[in-house]
């Protein structure tokens, strides 16, 4: 009988496996009696006259191999564009400028790559909707991987902590975005508004929760349904404005805060290519054939790390009490907030993936019998860590002594307890063969949170 470990180890990597970009480019792009379908949104060929391709994101490179490569280019329509992704893939062609945007804190070529994809957009050379086409591929990781602030004035170093302090401040992706696009010449649609009058169109890798799409990479190219006055509510729930660099504090300050493009200031169409909700099916397939039953809740998605590993594990003694095979899937993010300090020195190496097995790990009773808990990233980072995340089971807090190469003990419910309180999660996990590491993926499908029980 395999470990239930290493159960939870399979359906995750078969997952992501599952979700690849390529699968799903061939499903939403096509070309089919002279037009081009991108989504359910189709475009004349034989009108095109330029297309611009911009792509942003911890996906993007895939992305735009895999658009090209289905891409017929009409006679006379000339091409270009801007990558910035973690690293250029082998071939992008000649009239592509690739940048090496930052993440998960802004970088120089971050701005760089900002300034060239405005420049690009602003530059076209005819804005008759017709003739000119602007794709924008979108993913997880484009919110630090281009950036410039609103405020010129604002520097790169300010810009990167003002990113540090608002990802640690305890607040959602969707509300730390809202902040985001406030800030930026280049987020909550205000890309896609320097296009004015071209056909725009959006395909998009989702690491946001469904039906908040505009949060995705804090929105460059869709209008936005947050306001100056949510942004600012947002800033004083979490205390964030104290823990801004003076030069961000005093823009957010500032009583004459503009307001970002709204839906009836920019028209975009959008396609979602992938979400977290495909892994989250994927995953339970995977399950499914293995000849377990399969329970989707994604109840918590963006709660306290603590509250959902105590809501996921309750939900899963009662489920067990129906199946004797049982695996509860639950897809998106959790909370973690670090310590509340400029530059949260008391953090260690971890995630929020870690953070929350490890939590669950010291919540299991000896009545719980066989049980893994796995959490991981989808892009097979997680946080300040070399892993995507990490699995635990019922053994994981036994009292064998384990010790690490230095001598330390990490077998104890105390040392567990321990890592959890200083945010050093991986070297606990390391030691007793818990974490997954699987290096990045080209991927940004938030999170997947696997239970499995067997009796």
């Amino acid at each position: 009988m395999a470990p239930l470990r290493e159960v939870a180890r399979m359906i995750f990597k078969q997952a992501l496996a599952d979700c690849s970009i390529e699968r799903a480019m061939a499903l939403h792009v096509r070309v089919q009696d002279g037009s081009l379908y991108l989504g359910k949104e189709s475009v004349r060929l034989n009108r095109l006259q330029h297309i611009r391709i911009v792509a942003v994101g911890k996906a993007a490179a895939p992305m735009v191999s895999s658009l090209l490569s289905r891409l017929p280019l009409p006679s006379g329509c000339d091409l270009a564009g801007v990558l910035i992704a973690p690293k250029a893939p082998a071939h992008i062609p000649e009239t592509f400028r690739f940048f090496a945007g930052g993440h998960p804190t802004p970088n120089a070529a971050s701005f760089a790559g900002a300034r060239a994809a405005l420049d690009l957009l602003q530059a076209l050379p005819n804005r008759d909707r017709a003739s000119t086409l602007c794709i924008f591929l979108i993913s997880g990781g484009a919110s630090a991987m281009m950036e410039l602030p609103l405020d010129p004035a604002i520097s790169l170093e300010d810009t990167a902590a003002f990113h540090r302090a608002l990802v640690a401040g305890g607040a959602s992706i969707t509300e730390i975005n809202c902040v985001r696009k406030h800030f930026s010449a280049v987020k909550g649609g205000r890309l896609a508004l320097a296009a004015h009058g071209a056909m725009c169109r959006s395909l998009l890798i989702s690491d946001v929760p469904a039906g908040h799409e505009d949060a995705l990479g804090s929105g460059p190219t869709l209008p936005d349904n947050s306001t100056v006055r949510e942004c600012r509510k947002i800033l004083a729930h979490y205390e964030l404005l104290p823990q801004f660099p003076s030069a961000v504090r005093q823009f957010f300050e500032s009583a004459n805060l503009p307001e970002t493009p709204k839906p009836t200031d920019l028209h975009a169409e959008a396609c979602v290519l992938l979400s977290a909700n495909e892994l989250a099916s994927a995953a339970a397939h995977r399950t499914e054939a293995l000849g377990w039953t399969a329970i989707i809740d994604n109840t918590c998605d963006d709660w306290e790390y603590q509250a959902a590993a105590r809501y996921l594990l309750d939900r899963l003694r009662t489920l067990r009490r129906q199946y004797a095979r049982v695996c509860l899937i639950s897809a998106g993010e959790v909370v973690v907030r670090l310590p509340n300090t400029p530059s949260h020195a008391e953090a260690g190496i971890g995630g929020r993936n870690q953070q929350f097995a490890l939590y669950a790990a010291t919540l299991l009773q000896p009545s719980d019998g066989r049980i893994a808990i796995l959490s991981a990233g989808s892009d097979g980072i997680d946080g300040s860590s070399p892993a995507a995340g990490a699995v635990i089971d019922e053994t994981t807090l036994d009292e064998t002594t384990q010790a690490d190469p230095s001598g330390d003990d990490f077998s104890t419910r105390a040392s567990a307890l321990n890592a959890l309180a200083a945010f050093n999660t991986t070297p606990f996990l390391a030691v007793h063969d818990a974490t997954i590491m699987i290096g990045p993926t080209g991927q940004n499908l938030r999170d997947l949170r696997l239970l499995l029980a067997e009796c």
